[in-house]
């Protein structure tokens, strides 16, 4: 994703006759020459949504020296994934109060109330507040939190321009032979317990097959063991 900084931010105050002047953004980012054809599409594409010139600043740096600390710059590309399944290890990474993803906006945690009031950061803490304050129906903590979701969405503070998991691959595993999870650690793919390998390539039609019955115990495994969860909060 990419995450527009306190730069940006202010910018939300602009008269519609200053937003329309063509704007100049900074992106700052490390490349090697492996990743140099993967920046250079970075920057291309980002250029292409914001509708506006991308200033590309290359910098050879693998220790992450590429930006002032004080965080300098207008455009940051970075990445998350959740920690436990539930809407709130990705939603709270832009909370104005305690988000990890804040320094990235050049703004400090509980404070620069005012720039976090320009974009309207100080409303988005209310819809957090008020979904994590949901733990009875979990159907309507989702709903609150997918407000406040429609509200970050809209905002563009946070643009998605990635998602990883979806590459083709050529394999020999053996289809869920290794552990698997969809947070956390446990799904990592550098985990290699458990893993079973086979002579020949796996094809498309072997893996739904291998799919389809994984998927099956599953849900009768999640099932039984949600009810013996259950049992054990009594």
């Amino acid at each position: 994703m990419v995450l527009s900084t306190s730069a940006i931010l202010v910018a939300c105050g602009k008269t519609d006759k200053e937003a329309d002047a063509p704007t100049t953004f900074s992106y700052v980012y490390a490349v090697d020459p492996a990743s140099l054809g993967y920046s250079i599409a970075t920057r291309t594409s980002t250029t292409d949504v914001i509708g506006n010139v991308i200033d590309g600043l290359m910098e050879n740096d693998k220790y992450g020296n590429v930006a002032p600390s004080q965080k300098d710059y207008d455009l940051n590309s970075t990445g998350w994934a959740p920690s436990y399944q539930d809407p709130a290890s990705y939603l709270n990474i832009i909370d104005p109060k305690s988000g990890s993803a804040m320094k990235h906006l050049g703004i400090t945690k509980g404070k620069d109330k005012d720039v976090v009031a320009k974009p309207g950061l100080d409303k988005y803490k209310k819809l957090l507040e008020d979904a994590v304050s949901e733990t009875t129906d979990l159907e309507k903590r989702y709903e609150k939190y997918a407000k406040a979701q429609a509200w970050s969405t809209d905002s563009s503070l946070l643009m998605p321009t990635a998602s990883s998991g979806g590459s083709p691959v050529v394999s020999n595993v053996v289809p869920f032979s290794k552990p698997y999870s969809q947070v956390g650690i446990k799904g990592d793919p550098y985990i290699f317990k458990g893993m079973k390998l086979q002579k020949d390539i796996l094809t498309t039609k072997e893996y739904n097959e291998v799919f389809k019955k994984w998927q099956k115990e599953k849900l009768e495994s999640n099932s039984k063991y949600q009810k013996e969860l259950e049992k054990h909060i009594k």
